[in-house]
Order: C-alpha cells, then structure tokens, then sequence
C-alpha cells in the first residue's frame, strides 16, 4: 500500500519487505541504514521498540510512546524515528463512523503498537480505558502516558473484560498468522461492542470472525493501515507530524 501510494504521488519509490530475525536485528538495522537509496524503514512487531535506538530524533508521537514504525533518513543525514499507529486506529474509527468520546474501551496489548493506540485513543476523550498486557509493568506505563494525555480518563489495570466496555481493541499478536489463539477467552460478544482487531493478517483474524458471529461492529487491522499510509509517505517526503 505504501508502494502504491509512493506511484501515486509521482515518487520514484518502492518498499521492500525483509523479514529479519531477532538476533540479526541490533546488527542489521545500522547496516541498512548505510545503503545510499534507501530513505526510511518501516518496522512491525516485535521491533517497534527496539528501533528507537536506531533513530537520531524521535517525533512528538514517539516521544510519549517509546516506539517507532517509521525511520526516515533527512537531508543531514540524520535519521528521524516516528510512530503512526495510533494516527491511524482513530482514523479507522472516525471513517466507520465510530465516536470514541465519552465511551468505555478495553485496550489488550501495551508494547509499541498498543501504546501508541492507547495514547492516540486517550486523545479522542474517552470515558474509560482498561488495559491488558502480559508485562504488567507495561501496562502501568501505558497508563501514565495516558494520564499525560487526560488526566480525567479513568484508566484501569485488569484480565481482558467486556463488563461496561462500548470499544473492544486487540493490539497484541494474538491470533496472528497461524496463532489460533483469541486475546480475550470469550464465547460470545455483547452485539452492541465495537471490535477493533490491529492484526492484519490473517483477515479476518478469529477475534473479527467471532465478532462479526455475534452482529457486532467491526473495524479491521488493514483499516487502520490505511488511515496511516498517506501519513508515513508524508513523513518519508519530510513532513513531521503534528505533535
């Protein structure tokens, strides 16, 4: 999608995936990044945080975050990092007509991806936010960041539970690829809770199939990608995002 963008602008640009493994990463990433005609990376789990020590400059969303999604080389040569999944969550949300303002969300994942979500969702206003993570500590800083953001959410450290909840979000890896796990054992959905699933493949994942069983809405991982694309292709042309 990043691609199509790029050719859609007019750019000269393509992007190309690399699966690197975990221990080839600290090493890698300062290699790649001495290759004369590349411009940016852009990272996925479980490198979201990791990459921060790659980046000279971290922008205003990466800051309060602590994760990136994007690097962009700039005319200095300085490397900036950046993050815009959260961006993009809301922008799925707002383009399927779903208001987070005043509502109640459980939030499940806390590492890059959840956190910038969770700071992105705070933004919006919402009533409640609980948070799941299985790294605790992770979680609570979550909730700090949240509080950063407004003060007057009401931010709560729990199991995944759908009790109260309007706004259901999975952003861990849970029931990625050929994990046929769900993040939160339930059987049914009350039909009135908007599921939002941050994995994109497969699609739909087993949590957006047993939504859609029980009649709830839906908003997909791919969704959100797309809310961010036009955003990081900015960010690769030099433009920063606003704080």
């Amino acid at each position: 999608m990043i691609t199509a963008e790029f050719h859609r602008r007019g750019r000269d640009a393509i992007l190309v995936p690399i699966h690197v493994r975990p221990e080839d990463f600290a090493t890698l990433v300062p290699q790649l990044k001495r290759i004369a005609n590349l411009d940016g990376l852009v990272f996925t789990i479980p490198y979201k945080q990791l990459a921060c020590a790659h980046a000279d400059a971290l922008g205003p969303q990466a800051r309060i975050v602590g994760a990136i999604n994007a690097l962009a080389r700039r005319a200095d040569g300085r490397w900036v990092g950046e993050i815009f999944d959260g961006i993009g969550c809301v922008e799925a949300f707002r383009r399927a007509g779903h208001s987070l303002r005043g509502r109640g969300v459980m939030l499940i994942g806390a590492g890059g991806a959840g956190s910038a979500i969770g700071v992105a969702v705070a933004r919006e206003h919402p009533r409640r936010m609980r948070l799941f993570d299985i790294e605790a500590a992770r979680s609570e800083a979550l909730g700090a960041k949240i509080a950063r953001v407004d003060p007057a959410i009401e931010v709560e450290w729990t199991e995944p539970d759908l009790a109260g909840i309007d706004i259901l979000i999975n952003a861990s890896p849970v029931g990625m690829l050929e994990d046929p796990r769900l993040p939160i054992e339930v059987e049914r959905i009350p039909p009135e809770i908007v599921v939002f699933d941050a994995i994109v493949k497969p699609e739909p994942t087993r949590l957006l199939e047993l939504a859609a069983r029980c009649g709830c809405p839906t908003v997909r991982g791919r969704e959100m990608m797309h809310g961010q694309i036009g955003k990081v292709v900015d960010f690769f042309a030099g433009e920063e995002p606003a704080g």
